[in-house]
């Protein structure tokens, strides 16, 4: 395990209102279109929970989420562990009006460090993915 904590940051402008950028994050009915499409649930509510699995390189990962801060088209944010895994992280994401855009910052900070011995752990994995899912499938689904 590396002892490397560092913050991964994924930035986007979007052409779109607060409440549909907000909404996009939030809403379980639109995360599904974009984002994993096999949560069963989401809340924006602290203390909300929700599993599911993600099968990839024939290993489970069963992901656990757990709403730590919820202001309503500000910001969200949860814990991110996978069961049977070490690991945590904590998975932000900040809402800012620019003009007639929204920024959207997701940081996703490592709390403990999880397996670098397994490829989907490692930090350009995560950097790869958030960008593939901001910047490419939420970016599509928001235009």
């Amino acid at each position: 395990m590396t002892t490397d904590l560092t913050p991964i940051v994924v930035e986007e402008v979007f052409k779109s209102s607060i409440e549909d950028v907000w909404n996009a994050i939030t809403r379980h009915d639109l995360m599904i279109r974009w984002f994993f499409e096999n949560i069963p649930d989401f809340r924006a509510e602290v203390g909300f929970e929700t599993r599911f699995n993600i099968v990839s390189g024939g290993r489970d990962f069963l992901h656990v989420w757990r709403v730590t801060e919820a202001i309503p088209l500000k910001k969200i944010v949860y814990n991110w562990t996978f069961e049977g895994y070490a690991g945590s992280a904590d998975l932000s994401m900040e809402l800012f009006e620019e003009n007639d855009n929204i920024r959207l910052v997701v940081t996703s900070t490592p709390i403990e460090s999880f397996p670098q011995d397994i490829p989907e752990f490692k930090r350009e994995s995560g950097l790869d993915g958030w960008n593939y899912f901001i910047k490419q499938r939420l970016k599509e689904f928001l235009s």
